[in-house]
């Protein structure tokens, strides 16, 4: 059975994910901040839970140690935690602003793939699926017919550009690894305010990579329609 955590997976996309894939036969691990919340998800789902800060080293080498005693091992790591962050102008937007949402989106990214890629390099047809999003998209936020290019999220949208790129360099010079970089899309959940499509189409492009196994590609970005632009 392919063993899989998902990181912030208690509530929205990363919670919905962890259904598509318990129903689809992974044994799915929710890593969570809060282990309440996470544990009461867990329930919901009938899946695991680990509590899961990706913004503390020892949170993050304690989930590890967890995994290691409980699994053995790890198939497939879904960085899907992230924060938006104030929303502020551009003009207006200080270092700490951009700091806090970089640390979560982007440096939790690297703590938590570091920390795991022992328990992956022993895992089956292992992969890392990345949550970016066409916020960080060059091409989608310079094109006025898009939704992307309505919104000037300047620390989240280039969080999202780091993670699209951090993936394509640990593609390039990971071996035995896969690693890709997913859009959710504008999903209706508290992230969006509820705007945006299903939450089911929102974690489709996870999904979709999640459960390919050996047929899994690396070095891609793409949603639920095919390759993202950038």
């Amino acid at each position: 059975m392919t063993i899989t955590l998902i990181t912030g997976a208690n509530t929205g996309i990363g919670f919905e994910t962890a259904r598509q894939l318990t129903a689809a036969g992974h044994n799915v691990w929710i890593g969570a901040r809060n282990l309440d919340r996470g544990r009461t998800a867990a329930e919901a789902l009938g899946t695991h839970v680990v509590q899961l800060d990706v913004t503390d080293d020892r949170s993050v080498a304690a989930a590890v140690a967890h995994l290691e005693e409980h699994a053995g091992r790890l198939d497939v790591l879904v960085n899907n935690a992230g924060i938006l962050g104030e929303v502020v102008p551009p003009e207006e937007m200080t270092v700490e602003q951009i700091r806090t949402v970089y640390e979560t989106n982007v440096f939790g990214v690297v703590r938590v793939t570091r920390a795991f890629l022992p328990l992956l390099r022993r895992g089956t047809d292992p992969s890392v699926v990345n949550v970016t999003s066409g916020l960080g998209s060059f091409t989608l936020t310079g094109d006025p017919d898009r939704v992307e290019s309505q919104y000037p999220l300047v620390a989240y949208g280039s969080s999202k550009t780091a993670v699209t790129m951090l993936t394509m360099q640990y593609a390039r010079t990971t071996p035995g690894i896969r690693f890709n970089a997913v859009d959710p899309g504008q999903t209706a959940t508290d992230f969006t305010g509820g705007l945006g499509g299903t939450i089911e189409d929102g974690a489709a492009a996870a999904v979709r990579i999640a459960t390919l196994g050996a047929a899994a590609p690396t070095g891609t970005a793409t949603d639920k329609d095919g390759t993202l632009p950038w």
